[in-house]
């Protein structure tokens, strides 16, 4: 009765202020390497690939909603429900691959950081990852000092600015509208398209994400009684993950138009550095500054969050906490390693992709298995459609990731 007699407003701002946690999740579907595999695309095949971007950001939307969803309902993340479940050898192997997961993540975004830097600036690539090392650590002390819902803030804000940056050169050059639509139909043009495909579905689901949107739902929510007041919850969190899940996809969508519109057919677009140079050339200084500013708030929100995720898969799986400063140091060696040896940063992002790849089954088969779970879920246990839905989403993804594993293995891409 209460809740009927606010006003509209009254109650729209009871919803808003539950929202949050999926923003954060959000960031992992416009990190860096996101950044590189939609600019192929779209520098290479125009708009054949649009529809790729569409079913990705759906595929995601469910993998994230459930996740959540078993944060709520069991007041458990998903890491520690399968320690709860899984005998001490499996813990330990389970935790080494989450962690190793999480390291390439945080080379991904590190190394993204340092190229936005090199852009920006001229910073040399090595400075330029210790520089987002740090800003990141700045990012986690908020988090580990002032509590979830600051941290939900910085990063939403950031995941603003990397919209903006990437959203920006659609104004500035308008994409044609009948060649995006067509775009829709899904169809390929040769094995190339195939594989691009399989790199931008395949690195679309992060496994790091998954294990923290359980925990940071459960966080911030608690585990709502059963009944009226879990309905509530979960339904504001649909709202939260589509919200989250649609401000993504316009941002992977903008990528790849800019690039469909701007770059297709030009030499020396197949780095982030060339195509920030062609995106300069064609659609002015300011495009170009907004993209770099956007690439930029990608890494630093992105490997912020990769921290955190990691720090939450060993809390969860083995109980065990590290101070922040020295795990940030430890995850961050791996990047600073990379850039000092001069590997080609583009290449050090995809190889970082094919690594991360192989932690996607270990994330979503125990995650729709546990959601499907009667004694678990306590009575919100998944629909069958849901469940036959999210297994399909779970096959279709761990074989493209195979794929693009063998194909990358075997130099063909």
């Amino acid at each position: 009765m209460a809740d009927q007699q606010r006003s509209p407003f009254q109650r729209a701002r009871s919803v808003t202020v539950l929202l949050g946690p999926a923003f954060v999740a959000a960031i992992a579907y416009v990190d860096p390497g996101n950044v590189a595999s939609n600019i192929s695309a779209g520098a290479k095949y125009g708009y054949l690939l649009v529809w790729v971007v569409v079913m990705a950001n759906v595929m995601a939307g469910l993998v994230q909603f459930l996740s959540a969803k078993l944060g709520l309902v069991t007041g458990r993340s998903l890491p520690e429900v399968v320690r709860e479940r899984a005998s001490r050898p499996v813990r330990i192997g389970y935790w080494a691959q989450a962690e190793t997961v999480a390291v390439a993540t945080d080379l991904a975004e590190v190394v993204g950081g340092a190229i936005a830097l090199n852009l920006l600036f001229g910073l040399p690539l090595l400075a330029g990852g210790v520089i987002t090392g740090i800003v990141s650590l700045g990012l986690l002390m908020i988090q580990n000092r002032r509590g979830q819902q600051p941290f939900e803030r910085v990063i939403t804000g950031l995941l603003g600015v990397i919209a903006i940056g990437f959203l920006a050169s659609l104004f500035i050059s308008p994409p044609s509208a009948p060649e995006a639509l067509g775009g829709l139909v899904p169809r390929f043009d040769g094995s190339g398209s195939v594989l691009l495909a399989a790199a931008m579905i395949g690195a679309t689901v992060m496994p790091h994400v998954v294990y923290l949107h359980s925990g940071m739902a459960r966080d911030r929510h608690g585990r709502p009684e059963a009944g009226a007041p879990r309905k509530r919850l979960l339904r504001i969190t649909r709202y939260d993950v589509g919200l989250a899940m649609l401000l993504a996809g316009a941002v992977n969508l903008a990528m790849l138009l800019m690039a469909a519109g701007t770059l297709r057919g030009r030499d020396g677009v197949d780095t982030i550095e060339g195509a920030h140079a062609a995106v300069r050339e064609v659609l002015g200084p300011v495009a170009g500054l907004l993209l770099a500013v956007g690439l930029l708030a990608s890494g630093l929100a992105s490997t912020s969050v990769g921290a955190y995720a990691g720090a939450m898969i060993m809390q969860g799986l083995l109980h065990r906490h590290i101070p922040l400063v020295v795990r940030r140091v430890i995850t961050l060696i791996p990047a600073l390693v990379v850039l000092a040896t001069g590997v080609d940063p583009t290449r050090a992002l995809i190889l970082s992709q094919v690594v991360l790849s192989f932690g996607i089954p270990f994330a979503l088969i125990p995650l729709v298995r546990l959601t499907s779970d009667t004694d678990l879920m306590d009575g919100n246990v998944n629909h069958r459609v849901t469940t036959a839905l999210a297994w399909l989403v779970v096959a279709v993804i761990t074989v493209l990731n195979v794929m693009l594993i063998y194909l990358t293995v075997a130099g063909r891409s």
